[in-house]
């Protein structure tokens, strides 16, 4: 028995496509439920789920008044009647052998978790949301994420995008950090990690999320995950919270401010900053150039993408750090 958990909110654009693709899995339907945990949505997410729950019987609505995801997921698996749980997105869409591949390897393996590679697509394909979609599966885009980036074997990694746990590891770990709006996954994975646990991604299965598509959207969801990087870290006490490549765009984001504000004791430290900018838009532009000829993309449109990713990150977590300064002369 799987219990299959899936945390939404005003999902009405994505909520669809993401039950097709559970209702065409070949996991024995008379072992599996699935949990659409709401956050009180206010569009038409239930009314789409509704006309889907006389067909569809293993599906349930749960009521998350807190509306984060951390929260949803604990009421999810405090609600569960399966031996194994899975996580999943409304924004995504998943292959045919998505949980019968992920249960089969989480015991073969003896992992605590295991997830798969998570391909981006978009709804709306324009030389622009194309762009958007390569900068979200590239390197330069999101560093080493293996998840993003692709895997052919299996491999022991620090975290996966949506995991598959037996029960007994929230037992052994304990449940969802309810402080954490954003990263609650990775801190999960890193506390089974520091415990002792293995997790392993698989390529025997993928699933496609769907990505913002306007650089408003890519910028403010950004903007939060570097945010919340810094937050993590604050909540958890744990550095080990997130990986290295987390942190990168606040480093470039700060070699383009401190140097600049530093020249006005000694000018020659501004040009550190130029040294920072002409480098970074080296690299920019020669991966953007690359992109663009290989794939048949709009050179325009990946260099906007890339910049907009990383700086939006970037500022997000010098939002994080005035956050947290905040918090500690409020002594919380």
């Amino acid at each position: 028995m799987i219990t299959v958990i899936c945390p939404i909110y005003n999902e009405e654009k994505y909520i669809a496509r993401c039950i097709e693709s559970i209702m065409e899995q070949d996991y024995p339907k008379e072992d599996m439920e699935v949990l659409f945990v709401d956050g009180m949505s206010t569009d038409r997410t239930r009314e789409i789920i509704g006309e889907y729950l006389p067909r569809c019987p293993y599906l349930r609505v749960l009521d998350n008044p807190q509306r984060i995801v951390p929260y949803a997921m604990n009421k999810g698996i405090e609600a569960a009647k399966g031996e194994v749980i899975i996580r999943i997105d409304a924004h995504t869409s998943y292959e045919r052998n998505y949980f019968s591949a992920l249960v089969r390897r989480l015991y073969e393996l003896e992992a605590d978790d295991v997830g798969a590679v998570c391909k981006t697509d978009v709804l709306n394909k324009t030389p622009k949301t194309l762009a958007i979609r390569e900068v979200l599966s590239n390197k330069f885009g999101v560093g080493n994420s293996v998840f993003r980036t692709g895997v052919d074997k299996v491999m022991e990694v620090d975290t996966v995008p949506f995991g598959c746990w037996r029960r007994e590891v929230f037992d052994k770990y304990g449940l969802y950090d309810t402080r954490l709006v954003r990263n609650q996954d990775i801190e999960l994975s890193k506390r089974i990690l520091r415990g002792g646990g293995k997790i392993f991604i698989v390529p025997d299965t993928f699933c496609t999320y769907y990505a913002r598509e306007t650089y408003r959207a890519l910028s403010r969801n950004n903007y939060q995950n570097g945010k919340w990087n810094i937050l993590t870290v604050y909540y958890t006490k744990q550095f080990s919270s997130l990986s290295l490549r987390h942190f990168v765009p606040m480093v470039f984001v700060l070699s383009l401010v401190l140097p600049p504000l530093a020249s006005i004791i000694w000018l020659p430290l501004v040009w550190i900053a130029v040294a920072s900018i002409l480098a970074y838009l080296l690299a920019l532009t020669a991966v953007s150039v690359r992109l663009a000829m290989d794939k048949k993309l709009n050179v325009f449109y990946l260099l906007c993408s890339f910049f907009v990713l990383h700086f939006s990150y970037g500022c997000g977590s010098l939002a994080g750090c005035f956050a947290v300064l905040k918090m500690k002369l409020q002594g919380k």
